[in-house]
């Protein structure tokens, strides 16, 4: 029950940079489903592979998944899971996918154990772009997708993950206490103000992030 409803919120977002939920239901056994469009493209992680992107389709494609962020949360959905696999690029814009169907996930992950998540220290989420408080399994909010985003944005600008070369153990240890190299300094030929929103967006601490996704498109 708590998976159909979650989905059945996701499948309210209706935005030019979502790929929506089409439909739900569930199987005469009681299993859940929903159906998505098929979008024609590629992922932004087969982007990434196939070698540096400018900077102008770098931060067209950083601009629409903000877009999609902006939408999602104003509307009390946090997405949890921003990556660039969850990223897909058709024509010239990008469109985020499995938008709320982590949240769906992790409702009907909680219902069968008869607990929470957290209450048995397991996180949801991909760990090279996990907050601090997703690797924590404390409480998430709008401001962890504002991390992830910024851990993509800074793998766009750079064509590298920061922590690339960490085991999952020391990659989440790096989420909970270790800043990357600074972007300016990494790629000085940035707008100025473009490092310093992606640095902020990469707070440890959600106080320390932007105050919300507008804020990425200003």
């Amino acid at each position: 029950e708590r998976f159909s409803r979650e989905v059945a919120l996701a499948a309210k977002l209706q935005d030019p940079h979502i790929v929506p939920v089409l439909t739900t239901g569930q199987t005469e056994d009681g299993l859940p489903w929903y159906t998505m469009p098929f979008i024609e493209g590629e992922s932004l992680r087969a982007r990434l592979e196939r070698g540096s992107v400018p900077l102008d389709e770098a931060l067209r494609i950083l601009r629409d998944v903000a877009e999609a962020l902006e939408y999602a949360h104003a509307r009390g959905i946090v997405h949890r899971d921003i990556k660039p696999e969850n990223v897909l690029l058709t024509g010239r814009s990008a469109m985020v996918t499995d938008f709320g169907i982590a949240k769906a996930v992790s409702a009907a992950r909680d219902s069968a154990s008869k607990g929470t998540l957290t209450s048995v220290g397991l996180s949801l989420g991909t760990p090279a772009y996990m907050a601090p408080e997703q690797v924590a399994a404390d409480a998430i909010d709008y401001r962890t997708d504002l991390y992830a985003w910024g851990m993509v944005a800074y793998e766009v600008l750079t064509g590298a993950h920061p922590f690339a070369s960490r085991t999952q153990a020391q990659l989440m240890a790096a989420q909970l206490s270790e800043m990357p190299p600074a972007l300016a300094g990494v790629r000085p030929t940035l707008p100025p103000a473009l490092p310093d929103l992606v640095m902020q967006c990469l707070a440890k601490e959600p106080q320390n992030r932007p105050t919300d996704a507008t804020t990425l498109l200003s």
